[in-house]
C-alpha cells in the first residue's frame, strides 16, 4: 500500500476521543506499508498527542482558536500536501477489518475512483464494548458483539472513511468548505461523485464506530445551524440535478 494516503484530522475534545484517535493511528500503521498522516488541530500545542503517536505516523500540529474544527477545509489542505496516487479520509473514532481496507484498495488499483470500504451497518460499539474492546485490541471482539450494537446511520450510510483516486477527488472538487463543523457534508459528497460519473464501489463488510461523548464537534449546535446546511445540501443537490439535465 506504498501509493496510499491515510489522512486523519482532529481538534480533541475529550480523553476518550485521544484514546480512539491513538488506537486507529496505531492500527493503521502497525497493519499496513503506507503513509499515515494525522493533523492535530487545537488553541495552542500541549505536546501530550505528539507524545503518545505511535512511531511512523506523519504527525502536524496546526494552531486553529476556532473551538469549531473546519473539517472539510482542512482534509482539503491535508490532501494538497500529499503526492500519494490513493488517498483515504478517516474519521479519527472509527475501525473497519483489514481484509475490508485490502480489498478497498484492490478496487481503486482496478480502476474504481471511489471506494466505501464498508457496506450498509454503521455500528457505534457503546461504551462497554468499547472498554473490552480498547482492553483486548481484538477486531474479532466486534465482530462477536455486533449484535448488541446500535446502527447509527441506516440507509446504505456513506461516511466515517472512504478511498478514493487522488485525481479523481480533486477532480469532483474535494471537500465542500461551506460544510463547517459536523454533519451532513458526506452524503453532499457523495451526490457529487455521482454526478460526475465517476466509478463507485461499496465493499462488503461493517464499519465500527468507537463510541466518544458528543462534544462540539461531534453533533448540530442548533436547529439553526441544521437549517443551515441542509439547505447548502440542497443548494448542491440542485446544481448536480441541473448539470445531469443538461
Amino acid at each position: 500500500m506504498k501509493d496510499v494516503a491515510f489522512l486523519l484530522v482532529s481538534k480533541f475534545d475529550s480523553i476518550i476521543r485521544l484514546e480512539n484517535a491513538l488506537f486507529v493511528s496505531k492500527y493503521l500503521i502497525t497493519n499496513f506499508h503506507a503513509k499515515v498522516y494525522f493533523w492535530e488541530i487545537s488553541e495552542y500545542n500541549n505536546g501530550i498527542f505528539k507524545k503518545l503517536m505511535p512511531v511512523g505516523v506523519n504527525y502536524s500540529f496546526v494552531e486553529d482558536k476556532d473551538p469549531i474544527l473546519h473539517r472539510t477545509y482542512y482534509i482539503n489542505k491535508m490532501v494538497e500536501c500529499v503526492q500519494e496516487k490513493y488517498i483515504s479520509i478517516w474519521d479519527v473514532d472509527v475501525v473497519i477489518p483489514t481484509e475490508q481496507i485490502t480489498k478497498a484498495v484492490s478496487f481503486l488499483e482496478q480502476g474504481y475512483d471511489f471506494v466505501l470500504p464498508y457496506e450498509f451497518h454503521f455500528y457505534d460499539t457503546t461504551e462497554e464494548i468499547r472498554k473490552i474492546f480498547m482492553e483486548e485490541m481484538d477486531m474479532e471482539i466486534l465482530k462477536l458483539y455486533k449484535k448488541f450494537m446500535i446502527e447509527l446511520y441506516r440507509l446504505r450510510p456513506v461516511g466515517g472513511v472512504f478511498f478514493a483516486n487522488r485525481k479523481s477527488y480533486i477532480e469532483c472538487g474535494k471537500e465542500n468548505e461551506n460544510f463547517y463543523g459536523w454533519g451532513v457534508e458526506d452524503g453532499e459528497r457523495y451526490l457529487r461523485w455521482q454526478s460526475k460519473n465517476k466509478k463507485i464501489v461499496h465493499v462488503q463488510g461493517d464499519l465500527f464506530h468507537l463510541t466518544h461523548p458528543r462534544g462540539i464537534n461531534s453533533k448540530m449546535q442548533s436547529r439553526d445551524e441544521s437549517i443551515i446546511k441542509q439547505r447548502i445540501f440542497l443548494s448542491s443537490y440542485r446544481g448536480v440535478r441541473w448539470n445531469i439535465n443538461c
